[in-house]
């Protein structure tokens, strides 16, 4: 499965599986098959990190 290109999307789609189904991101990076520092680098632009606590872009 492809993950949305457009920032904005990314973040919904990133947290929404983050929340539902995968109790890490580098889980949902492997499970994906992508970079997790493309994921961070493409949220930093929106002035998202990844909150490891919560397990969510904040």
């Amino acid at each position: 499965m492809n993950i949305p290109k457009d920032p904005v999307m990314l973040l919904s789609f990133v947290n929404t599986q983050l929340r539902d189904n995968y109790s890490s991101l580098d889980e949902f990076c492997s499970s994906f098959g992508v970079d997790k520092a493309y994921i961070e680098e493409a949220l930093k632009k929106l002035d998202y990190m990844y909150d490891k606590d919560n397990n969510r872009f904040v």
